[in-house]
């Protein structure tokens, strides 16, 4: 069950915010191989006054729509990390017109241990779900 906090200056329309939340959404179902029904987003819109960043940073020009996604999930190994970036970026370019300089990426791994959904199965020697087809390099070996 990951879970996706999309933060972003208000003023964007509904559509917007689907469309960022669909290519986010898309990226994790096709690298990750999430569930399609696990879905879990949140948007946060602030007031541009409550949004303290510089306009360049890094030698990169951000613009007013620069957005922070913070995405929870259990471990993953990085080269699976670095494939769901560049997801994310295509898919946000595609699906909202997002260009890379306004996307800011933070991932928070947990311990499936830290996730509970009524109904939802964990293997608890993977963490995945069972709907899941793939396994983590960090199972347990029950051999």
């Amino acid at each position: 069950m990951p879970l996706v906090n999309i933060y972003m200056r208000e003023g964007t329309t509904p559509e917007y915010r689907r469309n960022v939340s669909l290519g986010i959404h898309r990226s994790m179902v096709d690298v990750l191989k999430i569930p399609q029904d696990d879905q879990f987003h949140l948007v946060h819109e602030f007031k541009p006054e409550n949004v303290q960043m510089q306009p360049v940073s890094f030698d990169i020009r951000r613009s007013d729509r620069t957005m922070l996604i913070q995405l929870f999930f259990n471990n993953r190994e990085p080269q699976l990390k670095t494939a769901l970036y560049a997801a994310i970026r295509n898919n946000l370019r595609l699906f909202a017109d997002v260009p890379e300089e306004d996307i800011l990426l933070c991932v928070v791994e947990t311990n499936s241990e830290n996730w509970w959904a009524a109904g939802r199965t964990v293997n608890p020697l993977t963490g995945y779900d069972e709907r899941m087809t793939h396994l983590s390099t960090d199972a347990v070996d029950t051999d």
